[in-house]
């Protein structure tokens, strides 16, 4: 399965800082068995992430489309909205189960404003910004997200695990 790699950052993309999250979240889907076709470090714009998003969607360059940084409280921090305007069909699921495993971690995971959700038959989810709370989240999901996909690409349809 293909897999984009967005980070939203704007000192990144000036280059005054070294992007750490989107290269873990891309050695973690390759070491998954995931295949990252592309990777993209751009400001935090809501409308140059909103047309990376719906580009790598209606393109079917990706079925997995993960972002990292912006779901923060800063008056930059765009990614949610920018998600909100490229998806179709919400997937609330995802980000509360991020944010309820969090708080088991660190109480400030409830300030995350994560979203995600589905486009055509792309899969988008926001991820936090900091390496370590990029590789706390992927873990925990990573195992469930390859069923959901496959159940999104009609790949299978049953949903019912056979004991």
């Amino acid at each position: 399965m293909k897999v984009a790699v967005i980070t939203s950052s704007d000192s990144g993309y000036k280059g005054e800082r070294q992007d750490l999250s989107g290269p873990l979240i891309q050695e973690m889907v390759t070491e998954a068995g995931y295949v990252v076709e592309k990777a993209l470090l751009l400001p935090d714009d809501r409308q140059m992430l909103k047309e990376a998003m719906t580009r790598i969607a209606d393109n079917e360059e990706a079925c997995l489309i993960l972002t990292t940084g912006g779901t923060g409280f800063s008056q930059r921090d765009c990614m949610p909205e920018a998600t909100m305007d490229v998806v179709e069909r919400p997937v609330p699921g995802i980000p509360e189960a991020i944010r309820a495993y969090s708080m088991t971690i660190t109480k400030r995971a409830m300030l995350s404003r994560a979203a995600a959700g589905i486009r055509k038959n792309t899969l988008i989810i926001n991820l936090p910004g900091s390496p370590k709370a990029v590789r706390e989240s992927l873990e925990y999901i990573l195992p469930e997200l390859k069923h959901g996909l496959e159940i999104l690409l009609g790949e299978t349809s049953n949903c019912a695990r056979r004991e």
